[in-house]
């Protein structure tokens, strides 16, 4: 099969490489479309290398077809169309997984949609929901409003009653994601979005998504309310800041790090069986779609990358294979 491998140069070619087979529980799947994470342009440089036993190929994701199903392998058969959440090996002709990883492509989506849902849609279902428990009703603070997580998080919010407020860089990116149905926003280029964020949400915010990290803790405090959530989930603001201990105390807030490629194959196919049954219907009823900015085929995937990069994107950047 071909794969973009990583050269010692870190340049990302179309080569030929080992056909993956299937070991019991697991299935192979054809890939027509993948996507991009930040993951992977962390990985290219070497910052973010996968689990011990996943591929090495980059890749957090796919759609495609079932083409071999190992031993023990029930649910699925060669020709269904899937959507998988990957450790690894995504941007390549065929890629192995567990069978339990792996979702029926929604119906009314095409194979590039699907390859832009499981990821982001697993990232911001695993953290509102699972981690910070959200209830309705409850408000959410988004940072990253525009980003793939930022864009599944907001119809999440909107589909389960929780009125969201997003931080972003840009006007045209707030209209997009008010469009999708956040209440209010904050440009990242106006300062501090404290002011902004009290005055949306006088009492403070239940739950922060957060993937910006170090340069937000002090002012994500400020804005939380009591027995508050705060989800760190990447760190693109930085790895270290100070934490007010007292705020800690009286808010009885908690800070809960998380992250999902690392999980156990098991706690990833109990999310996945969750998101199957609660998020599946809506998908098929139009009430959650991938949002895509970009489709690229695969062999653009250096120009994929740097479109990723410059941070001028909404939602999902895709990879389309030959097929």
């Amino acid at each position: 099969m071909k794969a973009i491998l990583v050269d010692s140069a870190q340049r990302l070619q179309w080569r030929e490489t080992a056909t993956p087979e299937p070991a019991a529980g697991e299935v192979r799947i054809r890939v027509r479309a993948t996507a991009v994470n930040r993951a992977d342009l962390m990985q290219r440089i070497g910052l973010y290398p996968p689990p011990a036993g996943a591929s090495e190929i980059l890749g957090l994701e796919c759609a495609g077809e079932v083409e071999a199903v190992g031993a023990q392998v029930e649910r699925w058969k060669p020709g269904d169309a899937v959507v998988a959440l990957l450790a690894g090996g995504g941007y390549a002709e065929q890629v192995v997984c567990p069978a339990d990883h792996l979702l029926p492509l929604p119906k009314g989506l095409d194979f590039s949609e699907g390859a832009a849902l499981p990821e982001v849609f697993a990232t911001a279902w695993l953290n509102l929901f699972h981690e910070a428990a959200l209830q309705p009703g409850e408000r959410v603070l988004l940072h990253a409003g525009a980003s793939g997580v930022g864009s599944a998080a907001i119809q999440l919010c909107r589909a389960f009653g929780n009125p969201c407020f997003v931080t972003l860089g840009s006007a045209a990116k707030l209209q997009q994601c008010l469009a999708l149905g956040a209440e209010a926003g904050h440009l990242r280029q106006q300062g501090s979005f404290v002011p902004a964020v009290k005055a949306w949400a006088a009492q403070g915010v239940d739950v922060v998504l957060d993937p910006v990290g170090g340069g937000y803790l002090a002012d994500n405090l400020k804005v939380m309310a009591v027995d508050g959530r705060l989800l760190l989930i990447g760190l693109m603001g930085g790895a270290s800041s100070e934490l007010n201990l007292g705020l800690l105390l009286v808010k009885r807030f908690r800070l809960i790090g998380s992250t999902l490629r690392s999980r156990s194959d098991a706690a990833k196919a109990t999310l996945l069986r969750d998101m199957g049954e609660r998020l599946w219907p809506l998908f098929e009823a139009g009430r959650l779609r991938p949002i895509i900015h970009a489709r690229c085929p695969i062999g653009e995937v250096e120009a994929a990358f740097a479109l990723v990069e410059s941070n001028q994107t909404f939602g999902k950047v895709v990879l389309e294979l030959p097929g």
